[in-house]
């Protein structure tokens, strides 16, 4: 089991940052993947007096796309996922949504029912 343990900060301007601590004053061996391919261009830098390692991942343009997209951050020694991030996005997301609450709404509507004549059976 790694120690190593992984804190998201923010996602801003298509950087996602978070704290990476557990290391202690040694860089952590992280591997970021988006469809198990590794990610360019993550930076990790000392966070000095607080401790830990600061964490920033571009979110590559390709992961930008309909559907779900997952980015995977984990410890490139033992292969345990410490963290990940989720894209959703498109026409699918808005479908999936819309058939969730009308799924939703079917429900409490029966909820509403049953209660209404469970009321007019006990008065």
């Amino acid at each position: 089991m790694s120690e190593l343990i992984v804190t998201k900060t923010k996602l801003q301007s298509g950087i996602w940052q978070g704290l990476v601590t557990g290391s202690g004053d040694t860089e952590p061996a992280l591997s970021v993947t988006h469809l198990e391919n590794p990610l360019p261009d993550v930076v990790l830098t000392s966070a000095g007096d607080s401790g830990g390692w600061l964490l920033q991942i571009p979110v590559p343009s390709d992961a930008i796309a309909d559907g779900v997209q997952t980015i995977l951050i984990s410890d490139a020694q033992t292969g345990e996922r410490l963290e990940s991030f989720t894209l959703i996005a498109g026409e699918a997301l808005g479908d999936d949504l819309r058939a969730e609450v009308d799924l939703l709404r079917a429900e409490l509507d029966m909820l509403k029912r049953a209660f209404r004549r469970h009321c007019v059976e006990t008065a």
